[in-house]
């Protein structure tokens, strides 16, 4: 899957290389989403975003313009993202699940952090159920008929 993930701290690089395993094509950048920053999603099918990231109506209609179908927050909260206007363009979110921190200690967090990302990002390229990780709101009640719940 090709992903550009935005607000990367020196102290990602290595574990977001290293839970990666060469599978996804990610580009990390420093600078954080923003309508002047979004532009680097084109030609990507994802992003990965932290909670001081702009993911507004307006971003995530630009991010919808660039065919972007998924957006994975390197954290347990999702509440920074528009999910109605995800949901209304079709952009599936997923967050890291906080069963996934429960025992971590602040030196793992970097690593438990980005295991989980590309664990949400394996699962959409396998078109797989995200389980605990979908942030469902309006978008999963309404296709848990679909084949696919993600």
């Amino acid at each position: 899957m090709r992903v550009v993930a935005y607000s990367i701290k020196s102290t990602e690089k290595e574990p977001l290389a290293i839970a990666n395993h060469k599978k996804h094509e990610i580009t990390l950048i420093s600078n954080s989403l923003s309508e002047e920053t979004v532009f680097y999603a084109e030609g990507k099918e994802a992003v990965v975003v932290f909670t001081d990231d702009d993911v507004s109506a307006n971003v995530i209609n630009k991010l919808a313009d660039f065919g972007i179908k998924y957006i994975a927050t390197r954290s347990i909260d999702s509440s920074h993202i528009d999910q109605q206007e995800a949901y209304n363009q079709n952009i599936k979110i997923a967050s890291v699940p906080s069963s996934a921190l429960s025992n971590v200690n602040e030196n793992d967090l970097p690593m438990a952090l980005a295991t989980e990302t590309i664990h949400n990002l394996d699962k959409w390229e396998g078109r797989k159920c995200l389980e605990s990780a979908c942030v469902c709101a309006r978008a999963c009640d309404q296709k848990s008929n679909s084949k696919f719940n993600v």
